[in-house]
């Protein structure tokens, strides 16, 4: 799975379903799809990590705290069981990248005086822009 975290697989349970899609007759006889349910509780993330996972699986995850992915991209089960546990482990490793606390700042007073003086000057090339009157 991930480089740096270990999934245990005490957290996993596997099921095969019937898949839809390529695969001829075969598709109606043998159960490909690859349906991964996750306690993600017994993962042990962080209250940050989960809450952000919880955030990126939306409606994958399930009242009681389970993450559901259903793989059927492929038409063997063990590349399907393989698909699910690779999006598994690429959730998991996006939850735990933390953002950058965004600094705020200010404009300097010569970035200000600068913003000015450019209002300033375009204001006069519009003032010149009234009717011509001929006195």
């Amino acid at each position: 799975m991930s480089k740096d975290r270990h999934i245990p697989e005490e957290a996993l349970s596997e099921k095969f379903l019937a898949a839809t899609g390529p695969g001829g007759q075969n598709v109606n006889k043998v159960a490909t799809a690859c349906q991964l349910r996750v306690d993600v509780f017994k993962l042990g993330l962080s209250p940050h990590a989960y809450a952000k996972l919880k955030e990126i699986a939306g409606s994958r995850m399930t009242a009681g705290g389970e993450l559901v992915i259903t793989a059927r991209r492929y038409r063997t089960q063990e590349a399907n069981r393989e698909d699910a546990r690779a999006r598994l482990a690429e959730m998991i490793s996006e939850a735990h990248v933390v953002q950058a606390k965004r600094r705020a700042t200010k404009p300097s007073r010569a970035a200000k005086a600068r913003r000015v003086d450019a209002k300033k000057s375009r204001s006069a090339v519009k003032q010149a822009r009234g009717r011509v009157r001929l006195d």
